[in-house]
């Protein structure tokens, strides 16, 4: 492709609103354009570089078994109401109603596909001898974005790879689940990126165990926490806490004393207030759970979890509880509450670490007043200690000895067995061996392929631009004549560029009438793997300046054999990103 024949509309200065790097650089790149907050145009370096990474993501779900169909981005409401993914979702989902002849109909815009999918299957599957069978799509997706930011990061339309499994046992579920496990390594190992497998949290999905693929990131809006020794890694959601000392300190245990906190009921208030750490007051949450109200007991400086909460507790649904809830049960408004004398009586559960506490701070059951010398087991008994709070950085390994590093990551994937939440509801079943009727076992797995690019991109440029490897670049080499008035140099450059699209590789060549200072700050912003300056200086020598978008200093090719030579370079990058791993490698040590 010659630039005078496409469209790169590079941009000097950040675009307002652009706050993270890829971001950023992909609008300064002309990658995209905002049409509006959260839904962007993919001009075309930025729809070059989706497709590569679609390609990817479709040969590596071909060849682990998976079937492409295509789904409709639309669909009744009534089959979110069968799988009761209406109130799971809640605003999220873009629901809206269409006039037909004489009546209306409601839809929704799939945010996913489950519902889709399985209905699909429960008219079509009747036998065993059909299964096990994984069947995806790569289609656009919408979500109702609350506040969609960090470009196409968040956005309320997205493309998206869903694929999903459908087994008649749990032995070949657990087998289709590691296929696309799998699968989704060798993907992001395609791409070149950096990702970590974590244990998740399957969220509104449903599901009995899930993986998300984690893009460690400065800028990711998800916390994981890795244990460097073990290999353990979980969001935070999901992430266990190892085995902690909740010995109590030696020291002597100060009496139970009530003081004034007139207005004062927030961590940091009270905190303030009475000259203590947030560590040292115990946080009491009322919790209603499956409709009965729970008190929640952690360390001041915690954040408690509500997945740990509801299976500590046993309950399918969980919520904090309303201001009148509160004051029934403890006496109080909200913020005052505490574990000593509460006016419902309700069950305690207890993080591990409150067990070592000793002369706490807690609410007092009543306004505008909190206890100090609080002690467990003295002035009020936990009927549950749990490990119910996130893990934090430097907590203790929950499958060896070290410790868990925090780190922040951008979710590129994930991975969810399903069982029979979806086909139950939907009526997917099929007759077994015995001709008994059973209900279908599920997988899901999702890839955002819009986040592959942005987690690329915010991984890996520099202050002068994007720095892609050759698998997903838009282009993979660029040519640059330096004066394309020059008849020898642009009939080189010709000879180059028809050669090089002879034997298979993907240039762009910059044929613009502009200073060498403008072409080179543009290669470098839109980031192509391998630029070649083609110069009469050079071209007399009989030599071309190559340059690596990763390396400092640009080397000489002779002319004669340089196509049959980048062809080579391309092919042993396009197979394992060699050059593009090792100068990242280099840089991180």
């Amino acid at each position: 492709m010659l630039w005078t024949h496409t469209f790169i509309p590079t941009l000097k200065e950040t675009p307002e609103g652009a706050e993270i790097p890829s971001h950023v650089l992909m609008l300064r790149a002309g990658m995209i354009s905002q049409v509006m907050a959260g839904a962007y145009t993919y001009l075309p370096l930025g729809l070059r570089a989706l497709r590569k990474a679609e390609h990817i993501v479709r040969q590596e779900m071909d060849a682990a078994g998976a079937i492409e169909l295509l789904m409709p981005a639309i669909s009744p409401i009534s089959l979110w109401e069968r799988s009761g993914r209406v109130e799971a979702f809640g605003e999220v989902l873009i629901k809206f109603a269409v006039q037909r002849p004489g009546r209306k109909v409601h839809m929704a815009l799939g945010p996913t596909h489950e519902e889709v999918i399985t209905d699909l299957m429960a008219h079509r599957i009747s036998s065993y001898r059909q299964l096990p069978v994984t069947l995806y799509q790569i289609q656009t997706k919408f979500r109702n974005e609350e506040r969609p930011r960090f470009g196409v990061m968040r956005t309320s339309e997205f493309l998206m790879k869903d694929a999903y499994s459908f087994d008649a046992t749990l032995e070949s579920l657990n087998e289709s689940y590691e296929k696309m496990y799998a699968a989704y390594c060798r993907i992001f190992e395609r791409c070149a990126l950096e990702y970590l497998p974590v244990e998740a949290e399957s969220g509104p999905i449903g599901g009995d165990a899930s993986h998300e693929f984690m893009i460690p990131a400065e800028n990711g809006e998800d916390t994981v926490l890795h244990c460097r020794d073990c290999g353990y890694a979980a969001n935070q959601e999901r992430a266990e806490i190892g085995t902690r000392d909740c010995s109590r300190p030696d020291v002597p245990e100060q009496p139970l004393h009530k003081v004034a906190t007139p207005g004062v009921s927030t961590i940091e208030q009270v905190s303030a207030l009475l000259n203590i750490r947030p560590r040292d007051l115990i946080k009491t949450l009322i919790y209603e759970a499956d409709g009965r109200p729970i008190a929640v007991l952690l360390r001041g400086d915690h954040e408690a979890n509500e997945a740990k909460i509801r299976r500590a507790a046993a309950v399918g649904e969980l919520t904090l509880a309303a201001p009148e809830v509160i004051e029934a049960v403890t006496g109080a408004a909200v913020g005052f509450a505490g574990p000593v004398g509460l006016a419902g009586k309700l069950p305690l559960y207890a993080d591990h670490d409150v067990r070592a506490m000793v002369s706490a701070v807690t609410g007092a059951n009543e306004a505008d007043a909190h206890l100090t010398g609080v002690c467990p087991g003295r002035d009020f008994t936990a009927d549950h200690f749990a490990d119910l709070r996130n893990a934090e950085d430097g907590d203790p390994c929950p499958r060896c000895s070290s410790k868990l590093t925090q780190r922040y990551a951008i979710e590129g994937g994930h991975v969810f067995k399903l069982g029979t939440k979806y086909s139950e509801a939907l009526g997917a079943r099929f007759l077994d061996h015995a001709e008994q009727q059973q209900s279908i076992i599920m997988g899901c797995y999702g890839i955002g392929i819009n986040r592959i690019l942005a987690g690329l991109i915010e991984t890996n440029h520099d202050a002068h631009g994007i720095i892609w490897p050759v698998s997903i670049a838009p282009y993979e080499v660029l040519l640059v004549p330096m004066k394309t008035g020059d008849e020898a140099t642009m009939q080189a450059a010709n000879r180059l560029y028809a050669d090089l699209q002879a034997a298979g590789v993907d240039v762009l060549m910059d044929d613009r009438d502009a200073r060498a200072g403008v072409k080179f700050n543009d290669a470098d912003l839109i980031g192509i793997p391998l630029r070649i300056v083609i110069g009469p200086r050079g071209l007399k020598d009989g030599r071309l300046e190559v340059k690596w978008r990763w390396e400092r200093e640009p080397s000489m090719l002779p002319v004669e054999g340089a196509a049959a030579a980048i062809a080579e370079w391309m092919h042993h990058e396009r197979a394992g990103s060699a050059r593009f791993r090792k100068a990242r490698s280099i840089a991180a040590d």
